[in-house]
């Protein structure tokens, strides 16, 4: 066995469980993080609080637990292969408000008002977009490509 055979048996492998692992990743992630907003546990609260504040309806608390079960959902929905189409919808939709701070709280996000420093909370947000690239990969798993013969 040449080290080409032991590359296919190792790529191989990722390709079996590639997908399934990110899909328990983010179930194991969104409901975590989603199910301690709700119970005022979440590290991430005061940025949250503050990144709704504006928003005309609403108070603040209510928003961080419709946040929360948003996220519990997205979690949930990932755990089965029928649903996960629909956590994919929940996670981009949720994504937009994610990077909001970004937005609307440079002063929390940026250190400074430096675009190339961001914050440790900046640091947390900016790396969503791993996470909305990984479930552009498992959506692209759906649908496959017919073959010209």
């Amino acid at each position: 066995m040449d080290y080409k055979d032991v590359d296919q048996n190792i790529a191989g492998g990722m390709r079996k469980w590639g997908i399934p692992a990110i899909r328990i990743s983010f179930a194991i992630i969104f409901f975590w993080f989603g199910i301690l907003k709700p119970f005022g546990l979440s590290a991430a609260e005061d940025l949250l609080k503050a990144t709704v504040a504006w928003l005309p309806f609403g108070e603040t608390d209510v928003w961080l637990a419709v946040i929360g079960w948003w996220e519990v959902i997205i979690g949930i929905t990932f755990l089965f292969k029928y649903t996960t189409r629909i956590a994919i919808a929940l996670l981009l939709l949720q994504m937009i408000g994610t990077f909001m701070p970004l937005v609307f709280l440079p002063e929390v996000t940026f250190q400074n008002g430096n675009y190339l420093l961001p914050t440790l909370e900046g640091q947390y947000i900016i790396k969503n977009v791993m996470i909305i690239s990984a479930a552009l990969i498992v959506g692209g798993t759906f649908f496959k490509s017919k073959k010209n013969p």
